[in-house]
C-alpha cells in the first residue's frame, strides 16, 4: 500500500535549525524508493528551510503554517492574509512593543528589534550544535549560515502569509487570541526563550491541516492514507486530518497525547523509527 508522509521540520527533521540525524535522512529515501511520498509541512517560509533539509529530497513543500503548498515548480496552494489582517496584526505589535517577522512564500521580513533578538538567540544555539553534532559522532562544526532577514519595511502586504513574534510578556498568546479575535489563528511558538512568550499568528481557517486536505484532494489520495509526524502548536491541526498522526519524543506532553502514537526524539531516530514501525521501511 502506498502511504503520503508529512514531516514537520523543526524538532522533528532538524534540532536547532539545522542538526539532523543521519537516521533520518536514510528513512525518508529508503521510504521514497519504495514508493511512498514524503512531503515537508513546516512553518518556515520556504526560502527559510535548511539546504541541507531540501537536499534530502521530498515530493512536495507545505510551507508558512499551511499557507502555500508547491510540487517541483507547481504552486498548488496559496492563500496569504488579507492586507487588512497584515495591518491589524503591526498595530498590535507596535502597541505592545512586540517584536515580530512577516514571512511571505520566499522571504522573512523582521522588525528591526527582532533581528537584534534572533542574533541573540543564533548564539546559543550554535553552541547547542556543537554538542549535538558530538553526541552524533558527527564533526562538531558551527553553523555559520545566517537568516536572509529582510526589514519588515519592505515586504509586500499583499503576500505575507503569517506573523511570528517575541514578547517581553508571558501571556502575549492569549491577549493576542482576545485582541485580535476569531480572525485569526494564534498559538504558542517553539522558540526556547529565557523569558516572555513567542508565537505564531496566522489566517483562522489558513493550518496545515487544511493545507493537506487541499493537497490530497490534488494528488487523488485518502486521509486513510496519510502520516502526520510533528513536535509543535502548529501541527495540531495536521494530527486531526491524518489516518496517522505521530508526535516526536520531544514534543511536549499534551501534543503527545493529541497525536496518540509517539516516536523517538529528533535526535535520537525519531523519524526513522516511526517509519519502520509503519512500514514504510
Amino acid at each position: 500500500m502506498t502511504r503520503i508522509a508529512f514531516l514537520d521540520v523543526d524538532g522533528t527533521i532538524t534540532d536547532h535549525g539545522s542538526v539532523i540525524a543521519p537516521s533520518t535522512v536514510e528513512a525518508v529515501r529508503q521510504a521514497r524508493a519504495n514508493g511512498h511520498r514524503v512531503w515537508l509541512c513546516t512553518g518556515r517560509t520556504e526560502a527559510d528551510i535548511h539546504p541541507d533539509v531540501i537536499d534530502i529530497g521530498f515530493d512536495g513543500i507545505i510551507s508558512n503554517g499551511g499557507a502555500y503548498a508547491t510540487r517541483d515548480d507547481d504552486m498548488l496552494l496559496a492563500r496569504p492574509m488579507p492586507r487588512a489582517d497584515v495591518e491589524a496584526l503591526e498595530d498590535y505589535f507596535r502597541a505592545h512593543g512586540i517584536h515580530y517577522f512577516l514571512q511571505t512564500h520566499d522571504a522573512v521580513h523582521a522588525s528591526p528589534g527582532m533581528a537584534e533578538t534572533m542574533e541573540q538567540f543564533l548564539r546559543a544555539r550554535h553552541a547547542q550544535r556543537a554538542e549535538d553534532l558530538a553526541a552524533l559522532g558527527l564533526p562538531s562544526d558551527v553553523d555559520h549560515r545566517q537568516r536572509d532577514l529582510r526589514d519588515v519595511a519592505d515586504v509586500d502586504r499583499d503576500r505575507v502569509a503569517k506573523a511570528v513574534f517575541v514578547s517581553p510578556s508571558p501571556d502575549t498568546v492569549a491577549h493576542a487570541a482576545a485582541e485580535l479575535g476569531e480572525g485569526f489563528h494564534v498559538i504558542p511558538g517553539s522558540m526556547p526563550l529565557p523569558g516572555g512568550s513567542n508565537g505564531e499568528i496566522g489566517q483562522a481557517g489558513v493550518t496545515k491541516g487544511s493545507a493537506i486536505t487541499e493537497v490530497l484532494g490534488v494528488l487523488g489520495l485518502s486521509a486513510t492514507d496519510a502520516i502526520g509526524i510533528g513536535d509543535s502548536w502548529n501541527d495540531v491541526e495536521m494530527f486531526e486530518v491524518v489516518g496517522t498522526p505521530v508526535a516526536m519524543g520531544n514534543a511536549e506532553p499534551e501534543l503527545q497525547r493529541l497525536a496518540g502514537r509517539v516516536t523517538t526524539a529528533v535526535l535520537d531516530d525519531g523519524v526513522r523509527n516511526a517509519f519502520a514501525e509503519l512500514g514504510l521501511i
